[in-house]
C-alpha cells in the first residue's frame, strides 16, 4: 500500500492549508485556505472519502491547453486541486496518484 501523507500549515494570511503530498514527497493535491484548523482537518476527512470515488473528479483544461482536476464532495464544492499537467495522460496518472495515496495518509504539520 502506498504511504501519502498530508500536511497542515497555516500560509501567511494565518490561514490552514494541507497539501497532499505522494510518497516520494511530490504535492499532488493541495486545499483552500481555511479559517480554523478544524476545518481544514475536516477537509482532510472529505479527500480521505471521495478519492477513490471517480466521479469526484473534475478533469479541466486552461486556456493554454494545460491539465489539471479539482477533486469534489458531493455537494459540488473543490476540496483540493491539482498542479497543472502539460498532457492528459500525466492529469490522469495525477488522479490515480490521489486515489491512491489519500485514503490511507499520515497527517502532519508542517
Amino acid at each position: 500500500m502506498a504511504t501519502g501523507r498530508f500536511i497542515v500549515r497555516t500560509d501567511a494570511r494565518g490561514e490552514f492549508r494541507f497539501n497532499l503530498e505522494a510518497s516520494n514527497g511530490q504535492v499532488i493535491l493541495s486545499s483552500e485556505g481555511y479559517t480554523t484548523k478544524a476545518n481544514c482537518l475536516n477537509g482532510i476527512a472529505s479527500v480521505r472519502k471521495h478519492a477513490e470515488e471517480d466521479r469526484s473528479y473534475e478533469r479541466n483544461i486552461s486556456r493554454t491547453g494545460g491539465y489539471h482536476f479539482n477533486l469534489k464532495a458531493a455537494n459540488g464544492q473543490i476540496i483540493g486541486t491539482s498542479q497543472h499537467y502539460e498532457t492528459s495522460v500525466g492529469m490522469e496518472n495525477g488522479i490515480h496518484s490521489v486515489m491512491t495515496h489519500a485514503p490511507d495518509a499520515v497527517t502532519l504539520e508542517g
